[in-house]
């Protein structure tokens, strides 16, 4: 094994085959309408990298986006090129055609249905503050310890 790699047979390394673009271009020719929130997490990078991903790969053609209501649908150029050398004169069409169909959603199980479904509370996990009383913010705020007490 090599420098810290490690992989689930512990011989392939912790590299991935695609890119973070790669990640990114599959998943909106999986879905369209994915949010930004949904891309980040299946290409499994931040939603900010995700984003100057989706402006990057705007700018090169692979895809444009239309706003629909508050949504943003995205369309995959399937005739833009390859870029590297080695794949010259490839079109991405076929590739994404065959990542794309390789998880259709038949691998999304019931609980994964029920949690699309169910309704948002505006809050995301982890995210809320404790009851109670907070100390003022700015900077003259005194400093406190975890119960709130003056140190």
């Amino acid at each position: 094994m090599i420098g810290g790699m490690s992989s689930p047979d512990g011989h392939a390394g912790s590299w991935t085959l695609l890119t973070g673009h790669g990640h990114v271009l599959v998943e909106i020719a999986r879905n369209p309408q994915a949010r930004m929130r949904d891309i980040s997490s299946a290409a499994g990078i931040t939603e900010r990298t995700a984003q100057a991903i989706v402006a990057d790969l705007e700018a090169a053609g692979y895809i444009t986006r239309t706003r629909v209501g508050r949504r943003t649908r995205y369309t995959v150029n399937p005739d833009s090129l390859f870029r590297h050398s080695a794949q010259e004169g490839l079109r991405v069409g076929p590739f994404l055609d065959l990542l794309a169909s390789a998880d259709d959603g038949s691998t999304a199980g019931p609980a994964d249905a029920d949690a699309a479904r169910a309704p948002r509370t505006g809050r995301r996990p982890g995210r809320h503050r404790p009851a109670g009383p907070h100390p003022p913010a700015g900077p003259d705020r005194a400093r406190a310890d975890r119960s709130g007490r003056p140190v």
